[in-house]
C-alpha cells in the first residue's frame, strides 16, 4: 500500500489554464494524459519523484460522467470552484476492499496517441464523495512502464499533505494504519471547518517549497 497520486479538479477556467497555473507554480511542464472513456473525464499529468504524480482532471459533457462516480466527483468539485479532489492509494489486492465495501472495483483506461493503453481498477470513489478526507484505492494493470509518473523524470517531490479530517478515520477506512501509504509524505491533520478533505499540498521544487 502506497500513495500513488493526488487529484486536482480544474477551476472554472478549464483544464489547460488550471494545469498551466499549477505547472508554472512548480516550475515544471505538464504532459497530456487523455480521456477516461468509462468516467467521462480527461486529465493532464505532472510526474513527481518517488513514483508519485499530480493529476489535473476535468469532467466532460459525456453521458459517462453522469453515471460514473469518478465523473460525478470531478463535476461536483469543479462546480464548487475547483481544487484538491482527493488522493489515491495503490494496492496490490483490491479484494479486501471489495469485500469490506460490498461492491466490485471498476475498470479504468485511457489510450496513448500511439495506441498503447493504460489500464487499472479502482474502488472507493463513493467513499471519497461522502467523506473527501479518505483516499480511493487503485490497482494498476498492464505495462508498469506506462505509469503516469514515468512520463518524464520527475524533479518535484510531494513534501506534505494538509488534510481536514483525522488519521483515525482514514485508518479505519483503509483497514491499515494511514501512516503506511504515507510513510514518505508528512501529513498535517486539522479539524474540519466545513467539508473535510485535502486543504493543501506542499511540494519541494527547484525554487524551494511551494504550497498549492
Amino acid at each position: 500500500m502506497r500513495m500513488d497520486h493526488v487529484s486536482y479538479a480544474c477551476d472554472g477556467d478549464g483544464l489547460m489554464a488550471t494545469t498551466e497555473r499549477i505547472a508554472n507554480a512548480l516550475g515544471v511542464e505538464a504532459v497530456k494524459g487523455g480521456v477516461h472513456p468509462r468516467f467521462g473525464t480527461r486529465n493532464m499529468i505532472i510526474p513527481l519523484t518517488d513514483h508519485h504524480y499530480l493529476e489535473v482532471v476535468e469532467v466532460l459533457d459525456h453521458p459517462a460522467s453522469d453515471k460514473a462516480p469518478f465523473g460525478q466527483a470531478v463535476r461536483a468539485r469543479s462546480a464548487a470552484g475547483g481544487g484538491w479532489m482527493g488522493w489515491c492509494v495503490e494496492v496490490q489486492d483490491l479484494a479486501p476492499f471489495e469485500e469490506r465495501l460490498g461492491r466490485q472495483a471498476v475498470p479504468g483506461n485511457r489510450k496513448f496517441p500511439d495506441g498503447r493503453e493504460l489500464v487499472w481498477k479502482q474502488i472507493g470513489i463513493l467513499g471519497l464523495i461522502a467523506d473527501p478526507q479518505v483516499p480511493y484505492m487503485l490497482k494498476w494493470e498492464g505495462d508498469p512502464s506506462l505509469h503516469p509518473s514515468n512520463a518524464y523524470p520527475g524533479t518535484v517531490k510531494v513534501s506534505k499533505l494538509t488534510i481536514a479530517g483525522s488519521a483515525e478515520r482514514v485508518t479505519e477506512w483503509l483497514g491499515e494504519p494511514v501512516e503506511k501509504p504515507l510513510e514518505d509524505v508528512d501529513v498535517e491533520w486539522i479539524a474540519p471547518k466545513g467539508t473535510p478533505g485535502i486543504m493543501s499540498v506542499t511540494f519541494e521544487t527547484a525554487n524551494g517549497l511551494v504550497t498549492i
